[in-house]
């Protein structure tokens, strides 16, 4: 065993599991090929996307929690987010997402998350959300470069103390 860091090379995928599967799957085949991801597999309870270096799967619930809707301040996912190469990615995936039907929360808009951080924020069919985003050059590993927002992830009594959430 060396003392050489675990090679990590992105993330291989994320598996999102659903309450209103069809229409779930039919919003997710409509984003994700626009996303540079191919459909591999597709059953009656279970859909997956494969490219842009990563893969996301829709998986149907268990009929016991049929009816239920994702809470972002659960135990388990926040939300999930994906790197866009340019602003203009940023401005088509809104479009996009209006068009198909998902709700966008915020954005397109410039956060302090980092220099040069554009992003937006919208909600599949279930609420769960999803961001993409565009970070110039190296964003957080730039040298002089610091977390702009650190107040925006603070909650207190189960409500955000930040009024940019």
């Amino acid at each position: 065993m060396t003392d050489a860091p675990i090679g990590i090379n992105g993330m291989a995928h994320v598996i999102l599991t659903v309450s209103q599967y069809d229409k779930a799957r039919e919003f997710y085949s409509a984003l994700l090929p626009e996303f540079g991801m191919e459909k591999v597999l597709d059953h009656d309870d279970f859909c997956y996307h494969v490219g842009a270096r990563t893969a996301i799967g829709v998986r149907k619930c268990d009929p016991e929690f049929e009816g239920e809707t994702f809470q972002q301040y659960r135990v388990g996912l926040h939300h999930i987010c994906l790197r866009a190469r340019s602003r203009d990615d940023i401005e088509k995936t809104a479009d996009l997402v209006s068009r198909i039907g998902g709700k966008i929360v915020r954005g397109p808009v410039e956060g302090d998350w980092a220099p040069g951080y554009y992003f937006v924020l919208f909600e599949d069919p279930d609420g769960i959300r999803i961001e993409v985003n565009f970070i110039p050059n190296n964003g957080l590993l730039d040298k002089n470069a610091s977390f702009g927002s650190p107040e925006d992830y603070v909650r207190k009594d189960g409500k955000d103390v930040s009024s940019n959430s």
